[in-house]
């Protein structure tokens, strides 16, 4: 799972949504409790279903995290709309990412869904935001909604959430309350009159009735995204009688966990179908709960910036990452120590989308003449993944900003970052972790380039 570093004011946020304060006056550390139900049909789907029940090509994006990524609810859902609307041609747009949050889905999804023309988004960050802070998650999730309205108007969206073990979420669903990330998307989903569906709220039921188990004892992870994730449970109800939900406490099991997950879509669908009313495209916007800076984001290729050093473009017909990531960046640069990259911007920030691996490099972010370090690799990085690095957030968006990155000659300790789990893939394969590399993939801007 991966947590925003985007820092903005808690105390604007929780004014913005009329969230509680404390006694002395200083803002409360959560939104107010916020009782769980499963569907909240809200204004409905109209705009799709009824493009369902005419006929043709229906596209259905699916943009989340490791969850959606799996080829469980997401693949469940799309079989099962082309079952109840055989006239419709039902085709999936792919935008899921491990470990990753509404943060960079709003950034990206002009790239990995709105090139791809979708009738209806299904956004799933719930899990991977669950750490994250109100005012980011209501940016990012706001975010979404008008960029892609503005884009698409006539795009219906759904909100789903998915669960995790982890005490700070299973515990306010046992007591029958959302999370906290879950409680923000909702007041997004109301100002919009988005539906929203929570799907785990069923196998919280069964696991308090003592009929399913979260996850194995000797469940291990490590890996936040890939196919290793796609596991089917060896019996649909273990030899203790319970069903078996998941291996890990996070990714569901195809056969048990995603499969509660698309019932209770199942379940969802009347009251969602009874809310949708005439359809008409969403081009009349209420006004934004929030600052929301992401409606000016642009997606540039590292070619952008000024390169100098050890700089390579690599090749996308051959076994690189270049190739690996094509369907999210069109091109990946790889720099090595002495490497230098510069540019110029006007706007409130910058955030670069690289990879994270096991000869992640050292780098030196200067902003403005402040200069902070960064790492490119985590305890995870057996392998390359996708990822995202702040170089900075909050700026004055009426000045020109400068941002320089240096690929630092200092190797990281990478036994020392590893997870202890992990660190035999060290021992076994060092050639993965010799030298030292960053891969870019694109620059966020959030504004403009400035030449």
């Amino acid at each position: 799972m991966q947590t925003s570093h985007f820092s903005f004011s808690l105390v604007s946020a929780l004014c913005t949504f009329g969230f509680a304060a404390t006694a002395a006056g200083g803002p409360a550390p959560f939104p107010p409790d916020r009782k769980a139900v499963e569907c909240t049909p809200r204004a409905g789907l109209p705009n799709v279903l009824a493009k369902l029940e005419h006929g043709g090509e229906v596209r259905v994006a699916y943009l989340g995290g490791s969850i959606t990524d799996q080829a469980g609810w997401r693949v469940k859902s799309r079989a099962w709309l082309q079952q109840l609307y055989p006239k419709a041609k039902v085709e999936e747009i792919h935008a899921a990412i491990g470990g990753t949050n509404a943060s960079l889905g709003v950034l990206r999804i002009d790239h990995d869904v709105f090139a791809q023309r979708p009738d209806l988004l299904f956004v799933e960050f719930a899990v991977n935001d669950s750490g994250t802070d109100p005012q980011e998650i209501a940016m990012a999730m706001e975010g979404i909604v008008r960029k892609t309205w503005k884009a698409f108007p006539e795009c219906d969206i759904c909100f789903v959430y998915t669960f995790t073990d982890e005490a700070a979420m299973i515990n306010d669903l046992r007591a029958g309350k959302f999370n906290r990330s879950a409680a923000v998307m909702e007041v997004v989903a109301d100002h919009y009159g988005i539906p929203s569906i929570h799907l785990g709220l069923e196998a919280v039921r069964l696991e308090q009735a003592g009929k399913l188990m979260m996850k194995a004892p000797e469940a291990k992870v490590t890996k936040v995204s890939g196919d290793s994730l796609n596991q089917s449970s060896r019996a649909t109800v273990g030899a203790d009688g319970k069903i078996p939900f998941s291996n890990d406490g996070v990714h569901p099991y195809l056969d048990t966990g995603h499969q509660l997950y698309q019932e209770a879509i199942e379940r969802a669908f009347p009251a969602i179908k009874t809310a949708s009313h005439r359809p008409a495209p969403h081009r009349q916007l209420p006004a934004p709960l929030t600052p929301n800076r992401y409606e000016a984001s642009n997606m540039l290729t590292a070619d952008h910036a000024t390169l100098s050093g050890p700089w390579s473009k690599l090749p996308a017909d051959q076994d690189t990452p270049a190739q690996w990531f094509k369907a999210r960046v069109d091109a990946m640069w790889k720099a090595a120590p002495g490497a230098r990259l510069t540019f110029k911007f006007k706007g409130t920030g910058a955030i670069f989308y690289d990879l994270v691996g096991p000869d992640g490099a050292k780098l030196a972010v200067t902003v403005d003449g402040k200069t902070t370090d960064s790492v490119r690799m985590d305890g995870y990085c057996t392998y390359q993944r996708l990822a995202t690095l702040t170089a900075v957030a909050g700026l004055d968006p009426q000045q020109v900003h400068e941002v320089t990155v240096t690929v630092l000659p200092e190797i990281p300790d990478r036994r020392a970052i590893l997870f202890p789990d992990n660190r035999q893939d060290l021992t076994d394969h060092p050639d993965k972790y010799a030298g030292s590399h960053w891969y870019l993939g694109a620059i966020f801007i959030l504004g403009t380039l400035v030449n």
